[in-house]
């Protein structure tokens, strides 16, 4: 699939339209890139391919994220459990999206979808007791693991849970970095482990690179000229719009 994009001027044009909207969105809410890019990509092309194509976009920003703050090793010592059963799971549910039946992938991305943003925009938080804080964290890592190498998307049930154990602004923001990272990493070794990932897709995903971080860009300067809760709920709109139709069309 990847291979051909490069030759379909309307698609690659599609492409990067798709990744300046998802640079856009990071921008103005900080995070959304993967989710925006494979509720659209995953729409027009197979999901595999949508997934190949935003790991080095997403990587990118995600690294500087990573290493937006001071704190990188307290994080890592309290977020561990969860990473690590989302490296396990991620690698396990890959053969999800790289198997040949597409039909229930898109399904389940259209559900990780209308899940998050319905999930956002009530504005819920899990209640953690601390004294469960770990096991949980293993609970939460291998359910987003799962949606991760089935769907290419890895904000749920992770974003949520991350949101609610307290951190501070810098800590969050830091926080939600090093759980992107360590998902794209995983669902880059899923691909490659499943012979999903070869140079013609890192090729396409390189190219989107520069689309969204022109995106990403423009949604920092858009933050200041509008709410970015009235944004934020917009694009949380649009999000169960996209993935009812995905539902839909796959049933």
């Amino acid at each position: 699939m990847a291979s051909s994009l490069a030759f379909e001027p309307s698609l690659v044009m599609m492409i990067a339209a798709t990744f300046v909207l998802a640079g856009m969105v990071k921008g103005v809410t900080g995070m959304g890139l993967p989710t925006v890019a494979m509720g659209i990509l995953g729409s027009i092309i197979s999901p595999v391919a949508a997934a190949a194509m935003l790991l080095l976009p997403s990587l990118i920003s995600n690294v500087f994220q990573f290493g937006g703050g001071g704190n990188t090793r307290t994080l890592l010592k309290r977020l561990w459990p969860m990473l690590l059963t989302v490296v396990i799971a991620t690698l396990l549910a890959s053969v999800w999206i790289t198997g040949g039946d597409t039909t229930r992938t898109q399904f389940a991305l259209g559900v990780a979808l209308v899940a998050y943003a319905i999930w956002t925009l009530a504005g819920k938080k899990i209640p953690v007791d601390p004294r469960r804080e770990k096991p949980l964290s293993l609970i939460i890592g291998f359910i987003t693991g799962l949606l991760t190498g089935g769907t290419g998307v890895f904000v749920m049930p992770a974003v949520p849970w991350i949101q609610s154990l307290g951190f501070e602004k810098d800590e969050l923001v830091q926080a939600l970095g090093i759980s992107f990272t360590f998902s794209t990493l995983a669902l880059a070794l899923g691909l490659w482990w499943h012979n999903a990932l070869p140079v013609q897709s890192l090729t396409v995903s390189a190219f989107a690179i520069v689309p969204a971080l022109m995106g990403q860009w423009i949604g920092t300067h858009v933050r200041r000229l509008i709410s970015p809760l009235v944004f934020k709920r917009c694009f949380l709109l649009c999000l169960v719009g996209l993935g009812a139709e995905m539902m839909l069309r796959a049933a």
